[in-house]
């Protein structure tokens, strides 16, 4: 996988950003409107009276994404853009992949250059994945990029082996320090008070991306879930419960409930509401004939590397099997959702 991030040069392509949202399709009275939004304007925020500086206007990012849009053209390998971050990755196993990942990035740098963007190439790196990866060498230009053991993509680390157990330890961070912040500055620790705050600040970061980046070993479940116990034990009155009582007097689940809610309804929307791209290649229906349960049982794989396990696509292919028929046929979301609660309320 190779992260590139392009320099923001926005007020030098200008000319070159209009003549693509022409070709995009948009009339020429809108052209003319962002041209006159782009050039020699100015904006400031005003809060309550109180005005802050004025600030040059600039194409924001769906302008920039617009802009972008077409540098991968000619591109063979596998890229992803999302603002100012591209990342192109690919399957190296022979001399043949290794010479088409670096074509590649032969033609995003040219590419660039027509278009007048300039590529941050100290921010750029490769990551190589798999244990059986020779560590090839690419080159951007006529510099050649450093090899990183481990990147931040859109908030969760990606790391060369595939481990989860960093990002649960920095997934936990932050929200230690918003329970930290609260158990200083509120007074009430009623239920009241406390899980409202728990809910809105604090859990959000323990399960952002979580079907993706799920805890593999106890060891990582147990430093999610201390969260939620630290945050429950600012809540006076539930000394003596157990945990399965503290969670029910609070109205809470566990993470791993939540987890595989999540995972479950992810799953519904890929399959019955044709969520992404590839299904075929990601999901496949078993060929079992036997009848118990629903008949949209999908195929459990078998792999050599407990690590592959883990992954979204198998962990939850098992849970799926398992659903009545009902469940699985339920003609919107709303639907599976109520079925699937009803379902989980006796689960952990």
């Amino acid at each position: 996988m190779i992260l590139k991030v392009f320099s923001n040069l926005y007020d030098s392509v200008i000319l070159i950003l209009l003549d693509k949202l022409s070709n995009c399709g948009m009339s020429g009275f809108m052209v003319r409107w962002v041209k006159n939004w782009l050039k020699g304007r100015a904006q400031r925020v005003v809060v309550n009276g109180a005005t802050s500086g004025w600030q040059p206007v600039t194409s924001g990012p769906v302008l920039f994404n617009i802009f972008i849009n077409n540098l991968d053209a000619g591109v063979e390998c596998i890229i992803s853009k999302f603002a100012d971050d591209t990342k192109l990755g690919g399957d190296v196993d022979s001399l043949e992949g290794q010479e088409a990942l670096q074509m590649d990035l032969d033609r995003l740098e040219h590419r660039a250059m027509i278009n007048g963007v300039k590529i941050n190439k100290s921010k750029c790196w490769t990551l190589h994945l798999g244990q059986s990866n020779v560590r090839h060498k690419y080159k951007l230009g006529e510099e050649w990029l450093e090899s990183s053991p481990a990147e931040r993509d859109l908030g969760v680390l990606v790391d060369s082996r595939l481990n989860r157990s960093r990002q649960c330890v920095l997934a936990a961070k932050r929200p230690n320090h918003i329970l930290g912040c609260i158990r200083h500055s509120i007074t009430s620790h009623s239920k009241e008070g406390i899980i409202p705050l728990y809910s809105a600040l604090v859990q959000p970061h323990i399960e952002y991306c979580v079907q993706l980046r799920a805890p593999q070993f106890k060891k990582d479940v147990k430093v999610l879930e201390c969260i939620q116990r630290r945050a429950t034990n600012l809540v006076t009155g539930l000394k003596g419960m157990s945990c399965e009582e503290w969670l029910w007097t609070l109205g809470l689940s566990s993470l791993e409930k939540r987890r595989l809610r999540g995972s479950l309804i992810a799953l519904y929307s890929f399959l019955r509401r044709g969520s992404g791209e590839g299904g075929a290649e990601l999901f496949s229906l078993g060929s079992s004939d036997r009848t118990h349960g629903n008949d949209s049982k999908l195929h459990q794989g078998r792999f050599r590397l407990d690590i592959r396990k883990h992954f979204f696509t198998e962990r939850v292919v098992k849970h799926w099997n398992r659903l009545p028929r009902e469940m699985v046929d339920a003609p919107r979301l709303s639907v599976f959702n109520r079925h699937l609660d009803n379902a989980l309320k006796n689960m952990f």
